[in-house]
């Protein structure tokens, strides 16, 4: 074949470091918007970003030559550091060392997307604990509770 094509969507989930609430809401579309860029800059197309002061969630579709690894590493990675340089939240954690992925089918995305708009909403009654064993058990993952968190 002469060219590679690849539609392969994910739903990201990650927390900050020991969950702590540590993005506000008065500067969490500033991180959404620097984590787009990021994403623009290394070709991938991004569905939507949300979350709580605790965790946010991507459904992205990556760019063919980039492993999701990488992809996390380099979101989180690059986040952290401005979000250290740009002092935009207090006593700022870092992530947490793992992440949740998991895929979608393309009639799934839409779904997905509003999931992740409404999770303000969502986190009113469930907490990210619940939400995070939810998707894990939702998509055949077997954990260990004492190395979930």
């Amino acid at each position: 074949m002469a060219n590679s094509y690849t539609q392969i969507l994910y739903h990201v989930v990650f927390s900050t470091k020991n969950r702590l609430p540590a993005i506000t809401s008065s500067r969490e579309r500033d991180l959404y918007a620097y984590i787009y860029g990021v994403n623009q800059e290394l070709d991938c197309d991004i569905k939507r970003i949300g979350g709580i002061e605790n965790h946010i969630h991507i459904a992205v579709s990556l760019n063919k030559s980039l492993s999701l690894s990488n992809y996390v590493e380099k979101i989180k990675t690059a986040s952290t550091n401005w979000i250290r340089r740009e002092k935009i939240f207090e006593n700022w954690p870092g992530w947490q060392s793992g992440y949740g992925a998991f895929t979608m089918n393309w009639d799934e995305r839409q779904s997905v997307i509003e999931y992740i708009k409404h999770q303000r909403e969502h986190h009113k009654t469930v907490s990210f604990e619940d939400e995070y064993r939810a998707l894990l058990t939702k998509a055949g993952i077997v954990f260990d509770e004492k190395y979930l968190f």
